[in-house]
């Protein structure tokens, strides 16, 4: 049952691509632009957004008993 097993040419060059990245990696404008984005912008944006929102909204769910006029 054990045969000769083809692997696909593209895997193999993407996992040789990916075990080498940092011999060929640069910090270039575009990649310190997503790094920025990635590392400050958009958590930042989220930790705003949370204390912004914080207590603003009742996320409580009627239970079975609660009374409708109470939301």
């Amino acid at each position: 049952m054990g045969g000769h097993v083809d692997y696909d040419p593209a895997l193999l060059r993407w996992n040789e691509m990916h075990r080498n990245r940092t011999k060929h990696f640069r910090l270039n404008a575009r990649a310190a632009k997503l790094t920025f984005w990635m590392v400050v912008a958009i958590p930042a944006a989220t930790l705003g957004l949370a204390y912004w929102s914080e207590g603003k909204f009742n996320l409580k769910g009627k239970r079975r008993g609660d009374i409708i006029r109470d939301f």
